[in-house]
């Protein structure tokens, strides 16, 4: 830890007296520590409840024929599991471990910010309680899918769609002060001597990220603005009757959507690029070359997002052009991989939880990326489009890969945050349990695809029946292994083996220097670089 000053203790400590207690503790908070913490509990229990959406989802379509619930209100499930997982499960669960970890790495005292990152956190659970309520109204929740295309999401949606609008405002006012926190800090707050190409991976990520978030996210709200107002207010943006475009629909949310997809996979990326070199006890091999394919992947993110409509009836020169693009998005993706494996190759490896779910994410985030590229390929993507191929890729590269690397980052830093080492049974009873349940529960599904099973349905084909009871069964068996890490977190909060300052002997960078666990205030003084 660094050298402190008698006063600087004293004010230390003199700020712990003062500390709230109790809820308000948590309501006027600006500690990044404990608003990392509330992001990371929120996006936890949002993983449950999209989670049970999405065991419906899965009990439905155990068998076919219409089971347990109306085709409506399978809808809303489909609907509501998708904006959930996106906006309340993965993305608060980055921007929960920004808030935890970046100050951290780089030697700040905390996010540059304070205020307006506990505005920005205490925004979201009304937002997520709007849209939960929804569905509790006259005519249900949104119906429309998480992509909410027109005319579904104007001409036919419920009433509630007005409600869906406004949440989906606050969740991105919320991603852009945070987005705006983390490039603020970043850019002010490192200690001397940290240059930026010395910061940690994860730094990176997360910085590249909030430009991307800061970019988009007006978009997504130029598209529910234009949603409202079709539907509530006499507007035809997307009514080809009124001289709009049902198509532009489509165009303005994928540039949005996939530079999102993005926003939701580069901070796993930074994850992974700490957590191998710490378990391979190597350095990061290609550091330089990760930056700039970070750095490659999100500007070539916009130029992709009309590979989701290769069946819109574009021009062939439109088609080949985002053909291209996507295949050219790949290459910055496989330099990471390669990098990670490098880094890896003839390192004294050992296998601790992180790493495990850290190797798991490589090559299960590759399989997605795989898929990907076939989707990629737009004479076959005729075939693919609006099948269960493309929900079984992007739960590969949005399970095994982003969920995944949350609770890789979970299982390193734990010991940082709580003090306490977690119960090494558990951690491994939650790996394994979810490493064969996710591959049980998503891969049948290519298969699916491949013959013809449609998306978003919640009746089927008898052809399809038995591998669907087998994709249902890893539902059933992925979700519940979610449990395990609940008990395993709470058990390491309330007790346990006390953690060492570096409890991973190959483990770098700031956060190691300060004790576990982390004091309430750290870096008063910045720390020196070398």
């Amino acid at each position: 830890m660094t050298d402190m000053t008698p006063d600087q203790v004293g004010h230390d400590e003199h700020d712990h007296d003062h500390k709230p207690r109790g809820l308000m503790r948590w309501l006027l908070t600006t500690n990044h520590k404990d608003i990392g913490s509330m992001y990371l509990i929120f996006s936890f229990s949002m993983f449950l409840l999209g989670g049970a959406m999405a065991l419906v989802i899965r009990a439905e379509l155990f068998q076919p024929g219409l089971q347990l619930v109306e085709p409506n209100f399978f809808n809303q499930m489909t609907t509501v599991h998708g904006l959930i997982m996106v906006f309340g499960a993965v993305m608060p669960a980055f921007t929960g471990l920004a808030n935890w970890m970046v100050p951290m790495m780089i030697g700040a005292p905390d996010m540059a910010l304070p205020r307006m990152n506990n505005w920005s956190f205490w925004i979201l659970p009304f937002a997520f309680l709007m849209l939960i309520m929804s569905l509790f109204m006259e005519g249900g929740g949104p119906n429309f899918g998480w992509t909410f295309y027109a005319p579904l999401s104007t001409t036919y949606s419920p009433d509630s769609t007005a409600l869906f609008v406004f949440a989906v405002h606050i969740m991105g006012i919320s991603s852009i002060m945070g987005a705006i926190n983390v490039i603020v800090t970043i850019m002010n707050l490192r200690a001397p001597g940290m240059t930026y190409m010395k910061m940690p991976l994860f730094v990176w990520t997360w910085f590249i990220t909030a430009f991307l978030l800061i970019a988009v996210m007006p978009v997504l709200a130029g598209a529910v603005t234009m949603v409202l107002t079709d539907k509530y207010f006499g507007t035809s943006f997307f009514d080809a009757a009124g001289g709009g475009d049902p198509v532009m629909f489509q165009h303005i949310f994928w540039f949005f959507g996939h530079p999102e997809v993005y926003i939701m996979i580069l901070p796993s990326f930074g994850i992974i690029s700490a957590i191998v070199p710490a378990f391979a006890r190597k350095p990061l091999f290609g550091y330089a070359s990760m930056v700039y394919a970070t750095a490659s992947i999100a500007g070539l993110s916009f130029v992709v997002w009309a590979h989701h409509m290769f069946t819109t009836g574009m021009p062939v020169f439109a088609e080949l052009f985002f053909m291209y693009c996507t295949m050219l998005i790949s290459v910055p993706t496989g330099v990471k991989v390669f990098n990670w494996v490098a880094t890896m190759w003839r390192g004294s490896m050992t296998f601790e939880t992180p790493m495990l779910f850290a190797l798991a994410f490589i090559v299960l985030f590759t399989i997605g990326g795989f898929s990907g590229l076939m989707l990629a390929i737009t004479p076959v993507d005729f075939q693919y489009h609006d099948t269960y191929f493309v929900v079984a890729h992007f739960h590969y590269v949005l399970v095994s890969g982003a969920i995944f690397s949350i609770m890789a980052a979970a299982y390193y830093w734990l010991p940082k945050w709580t003090g306490h080492m977690y119960n090494q049974t558990l951690a491994n009873w939650h790996f394994w349990c979810s490493l064969i349940s996710v591959n049980i529960l998503f891969f049948p599904m290519h298969f699916l695809g491949l013959a013809g099973m449609p998306r978003r349905i919640p009746d089927y084909a008898l052809q399809f029946a038995d591998i669907n009871a087998i994709v249902s069964v890893g539902a059933f068996l992925f979700g519940f292994s979610q449990l395990i890490f609940l008990v395993l977190v709470v058990k390491c909060i309330r007790g346990g083996e006390p953690a060492p300052a570096k409890p991973w002997d190959g483990a770098e960078g700031l956060e190691w220097s300060v004790p576990s666990p982390a004091p309430y205030h750290t870096f008063s003084t910045p720390p020196k670089i070398d």
